[in-house]
């Protein structure tokens, strides 16, 4: 197979937050490792802005750290949250989440998704691998247990003991090994933009399921929130075509005032609602991990956790096998991965698909069904335990 271009153990394709992680997981191995990017580097070396804020778990945060790209977040992104309300519709009452007193970690910490590329990209760069294959995609790939070869857009060819896809829940890469997926296209965008106001937040973040919308409330520094409103498609982009004034009194109204005063502290930015629950995790010599695996709805922020921990069992297995003199593309060890990640990612995949379907349905029945559920978690102490237990792993 080394005839070829060029050849490694691993390649990885897309330098997402997911894919950047395994990169990094490898580095003090000596596997020789690529990842094949679409964008450009100078992309991936100045992340913009794009309005995701992400709740990381202790669980993820350790991951970060361990990677040591956790100390390179500047502490003023940090956002520590303390708890969590739902509402639902004009009742006034709320669901509460709270963190543990005794404790005294809050229930998680939000980060911009883009600061969180930043970190990982530069703890990739500061090592000899991987190698950055950038501004390429992958147009072929074909896997057998004696290994995968995949086809770049510029005509490289590339083999591999194993190729791992990290290109989103529309990932490119997952077809072409074809593997397939059940892809919901809810035909709702959220529309996403940081604003500051009058009200106090308190470190407590607000998920909002009031009639025809969807508004989540998520405390990013004294003062200032990031604002996520879900609706149709068309309406998300009538919304995205106004001018800052209106979009303002928009939102205000929207919001019915509960932030008080506000004014845009960021863009704004919409993104199409998609979940994905891949058919298989793997191939023969291919795995998948993050959102080519599985798209959650962001309705619980939990997707992005989810994806960190896919690459980190992956990547333990793989470096594992390595220091063995082990196949680490051996089809047993994915196999154990593949069992893993479903058994671990599957009840909140499903619990998050029902909770969307009954909180986005405007029928009566399911009206009232919601508030009598929000009631009953209210006063069942081990609902909301192990739902929180659920949220912080």
């Amino acid at each position: 197979m080394c005839s070829l271009n060029r050849c490694f153990d691993i390649v990885v394709v897309g330098a997402g937050p997911v894919g950047l992680s395994f990169a990094a997981s490898l580095a003090q191995s000596q596997l020789e490792v690529a990842v094949v990017e679409q964008n450009s580097i100078d992309r991936l070396a100045n992340a913009p802005f794009d309005g995701r804020e992400i709740a990381l778990t202790s669980a993820s945060i350790r991951i970060l750290r361990q990677l040591g790209a956790w100390d390179t977040i500047p502490a003023s992104e940090k956002s520590p949250l303390y708890g969590a309300r739902v509402l639902n519709g004009s009742s006034t009452f709320a669901l509460r989440f709270d963190a543990p007193r005794a404790s005294g970690e809050p229930l998680g910490i939000l980060v911009p998704n883009c600061h969180i590329r930043d970190a990982l990209f530069k703890v990739v760069r500061l090592g000899d691998e991987p190698l950055l294959l950038c501004g390429h995609s992958v147009v072929r790939a074909t896997t057998s247990h004696k290994g995968a070869v995949i086809t770049l857009s510029d005509g490289m060819q590339l083999s591999a003991r194993l190729v791992v896809a990290a290109d989103s829940r529309l990932s490119p890469t997952r077809d072409l090994l074809g593997i397939g997926a059940d892809i919901n296209r809810l035909g709702h965008s959220m529309l996403i933009c940081r604003v500051r106001h009058e009200g106090a937040h308190h470190q407590v973040a607000t998920e909002w399921f009031d009639h025809h919308q969807t508004i989540a409330m998520l405390p990013v520094g004294e003062g200032m929130s990031s604002l996520l409103l879900t609706l149709p498609s068309s309406e998300a982009d009538r919304l995205l075509a106004f001018n800052d004034d209106l979009f303002l009194l928009e939102l205000t109204n929207r919001c019915r005032g509960r932030l008080g005063k506000m004014e845009l502290a960021s863009n704004r930015h919409t993104y199409p609602l998609v979940t994905t629950w891949a058919h298989k995790f793997k191939a023969p010599s291919a795995a998948l991990i993050g959102d080519a695996a599985i798209g959650m709805h962001p309705v619980t922020a939990h997707g992005f956790n989810i994806g960190l921990s896919s690459q980190k069992q992956l990547a333990d297995a793989i470096l594992t096998a390595s220091r063995h003199g082990r196949d680490i593309a051996d089809p047993a060890m994915l196999h154990r991965y593949e069992r893993w990640l479903r058994l671990s990612a599957a009840p909140l995949y499903h619990a998050t698909n029902i909770l969307v379907g009954l909180y986005s349905s405007e029928q009566p029945v399911a009206r009232l069904a919601r508030h009598a559920g929000l009631r009953f978690a209210q006063h069942a102490p081990l609902v909301r335990h192990v739902i929180s237990a659920m949220l912080k792993r």
